[in-house]
Order: C-alpha cells, then structure tokens, then sequence
C-alpha cells in the first residue's frame, strides 16, 4: 500500500468510473489536483487560444463537480494554473506524495511532465491507468507500435473484444494530508443545453436511452440542428465527465430490454471511430500535429490569412459552410456532419493549411478532444488514416442532401455577409471588384 498518493486529474473529470481513485482508495492520505497549465494562457502557434470562452465554462462546471462529489466523500480537487512539472514538483513535496496515479493522455506537454518527474523523484511510483478509452493497451490485440493505418482495420480487429465494466463511484476516501482546499465555484449555465457537471452527464445518459431516440440513430445521426437528431454525449466525454465504459454498459441494457439494431450498432460504431483516434493519439505522438502527418504526406493547402478570416466569420461563398461556422460561435457546437463540410471547405475550397482550422477548433469547440480533434483534420486534410486521401465534399450536393429546405441555413443566417472567395491578393493588396 502506498503513503501518500496524488491523483492528477486530466481527462477523467468524474468520480463514477474512475479507475484512478479505485487505486488510490487504500493509501494513506490522498492529494486530488487539476492543473492548467500556464502555456494555454497565451496564444498559440496559429493565434488562436488553447481554451476558449465555451470550453472555459464547461471545464470550470466540471471541475465543480469534481470538488463537489470529492467534499461528499472528505476530499476536495485543488485547481492550480502554472507550469506542470513544476505543480507537480511541489505538491511531490508539499505532501511527501511517493505515487502519482493519472488517466493516460495523449497530450505533449501531460507525457512531458509526467517523463521529468519521474527523474527528480526517483522514489515515486507512477500509475497510468485507462480511463478514456474503451480498451486499455493490454487490451488489444496488437502491440501499439502496429496500430492498423486506417479505422475499418482497426475496428474489425476490437469490435468484438469484451469490454470491462464501470466501476461504482467510491464511498470513501483516505484524507488529504493537510486542510481541504478551498471549494471551487461552478459558473452559471452555458447558452446551449450542455452543463459540465457530471450530475447533467449522467442524467442526459439516461434520458437519451429512456426512449426510442437509440433505436434511430443510425437515420439521424447526419441531422445539422436537432438536438435530438445524435447522441450529444461528445462534450462529457472529451473531457472525461463521462466514462466511455459507462455509456457502452447503458448501450448494452438497452439492447438487451429494448432493441437491438442497426442504429444501436452504430452508436457502438461511432465511439469505435473515437476510440481509434486516441489510440493514433498515442501512438503517433507529437506527429498527430504535424502538418505533413504520420505517413509523411503532402497536402494541398497554404495560407490565406483573409480567406481564414472569412471562414471563422462565416462569410465565404458557401451558405451551408457559414451557418455552420456560425452556429458554432454562438455554441461552441456543430454536428459531425457540418464538421466534415467545414473542415472540407477550408481545405478544398478555400485551400487553407488543415492546422489552422484545427486549432480554431481546439480553442472554440466545447467537446474538444486532442486525440479526436487533430486526429479527424488529418483525416479529412489527407495526411492522416483515411486510405483514400483527402476527401472532397460537393457543398452544393450536401446542402441539397441535408438541408434541402435551406431551414439550418436560414436558422443561421448562413446567406447573410457573404463575400467573394478573394477580396485581396496573396499580399494584401485589394482586388478591384467588377
């Protein structure tokens, strides 16, 4: 048994299904710390924040939670803003913390961190356990180093491996080692239907499998406005609220007392796709941001800083393309579908560099997550594990497919400001317009 453990939250903002406090629940004493680090305070290399508005007040909800359940059970979460080797370096010692548990991250800066504090600690003991992902490494039935290149390989290799169940949140804890911290406040609630208190996470689980909703997904799935058209469960999970595990193990009670289909199958089918990408995560590492990608791959884009700025302000030439991109400045959401179109946009159309439109997304999408986020711009920008290249949607075609009565683009005035694809050259000097 450990002394003093510290659990280092990351992507696992919950106390239901949390491996990480299952194995700190016999140490001595126990230090529960969220740190930010410092960095995301400044602009990144793309000038775009690393955390924006929408995102800020989902994450700091969550952390609520957290501080919330843990004061139930004699704990509190510390929320610490620095640089992480060094918050971890201190609470190392504040604490006399000989063993750091923490849910595996693909993030640079988390493995970083976690690489230099085990050289000035020798003593500790680090425990990196599986908390936002299906499967665990061990689970799979390939070394990481051969993870398949493309999903359809990747899915016909897990999709029938069993998976473990959730486990209970705690009802105990050891103490902190010193005074708890001082209780961590929850902001009001978000312009959208989305709360990050893992309260809400749990009670939109239930509600979306206490109906049919699942038993149709597969037909809906592509809708641009619906709240009801998916599932709406990527913001919980990309932080970690929800457990991965937990929403599979409703998912299976539903189709053994209710139905079992096509649509369910798809559910299952769609956190695959987000299980593939943390796992390309972790094993391409930092190249998960490098513009030519993994496989070392050109693509066709540049920079245009206009055209960029267009795209944001969601007045291109493309209707479909600007209220989507305006639905996600007043939310912090778009549907799968209108990610695909936008995303297809930047790339074909407005031949942008895929990086920039990543980390746009990345500072505004309120279920950002590193793996998916990044993982999904290779993808589409045809550096990443689509086999086929890039792929070039008809923004013509997919507006008549989805949007046939132009409803999502008059909801979000997706007609209204828009301007010629160039209103200057390369070098800023204004086109005359004829």
């Amino acid at each position: 048994m450990h002394r003093n453990t510290l659990i280092w939250f990351t992507n696992n903002l919950r106390l239901d299904d949390n491996t990480a406090l299952d194995r700190a629940k016999n140490s001595t004493h126990l230090t529960c710390v969220f740190i930010e680090p410092s960095s995301e305070q400044r602009p990144n290399t793309f000038g775009f924040k690393s955390i924006g508005h929408h995102r800020r007040l989902f994450l700091d909800q969550a952390l609520a939670s957290v501080d919330s359940g843990l004061r139930s059970l004699g704990q509190s979460l510390e929320h610490i803003r620095g640089d992480l080797t060094e918050v971890l370096s201190q609470l190392v010692i504040r604490d006399q913390i000989d063993h750091i548990v923490f849910s595996r991250h693909v993030g640079t800066y988390e493995n970083q961190a976690l690489k230099e504090i085990v050289s000035r600690f020798p003593h500790l003991t680090t425990e990196a356990v599986t908390d936002h992902t299906l499967f665990s490494e061990r689970d799979l039935p390939f070394p990481l180093a051969e993870l398949p290149n493309s999903f359809t390989q990747f899915r016909k290799k897990v999709e029938h491996l069993a998976l473990a169940e959730p486990i209970e949140q705690p009802t105990l804890l050891p103490k902190r080692p010193g005074d708890l911290s001082e209780p961590l406040q929850s902001p009001g609630h978000h312009s959208n239907d989305f709360n990050g208190r893992e309260s809400a996470a749990l009670a939109h689980l239930h509600d979306y499998f206490a109906g049919l909703l699942p038993s149709t997904y597969k037909t809906t799935r592509n809708g641009l406005d619906d709240w009801a058209c998916s599932t709406k469960l990527s913001p919980w999970l990309a932080l970690g609220v929800l457990s991965p595990r937990r929403v599979i193990s409703t998912l299976v009670t539903y189709e053994e007392q209710v139905v079992q289909n096509d649509s369910t199958y798809w559910i299952y089918f769609e956190l695959l796709w987000r299980e593939y990408f943390q796992w390309y995560g972790h094993r391409w590492g930092n190249k998960l941001y490098h513009q030519r990608g993994p496989f070392n791959r050109s693509p066709l884009t540049t920079f245009y800083a206009e055209r960029l700025r267009s795209w944001i302000e969601g007045s291109t030439p493309f209707p479909i393309v600007n209220a989507a991109m305006k639905q996600l400045s007043a939310t912090g959401y778009m549907s799968n579908r209108a990610r695909q179109l936008v995303a297809s946009c930047l790339v074909h159309e407005l031949k942008l560099d895929w990086r920039y439109g990543a980390a746009y997304f990345e500072e505004i999408l309120i279920d950002h997550d590193l793996a998916s986020n990044w993982g999904n711009w290779q993808y589409l920008g045809g550096v990443g594990a689509d086999p086929r290249g890039s792929r070039r949607f008809n923004l013509e075609k997919q507006t008549d497919t989805y949007d046939p009565e132009k409803q999502f683009i008059k909801r979000w005035k997706g007609e209204e400001g828009m301007l010629p694809l160039d209103r200057v050259d390369y070098h800023d000097w204004p086109i005359e317009m004829k």
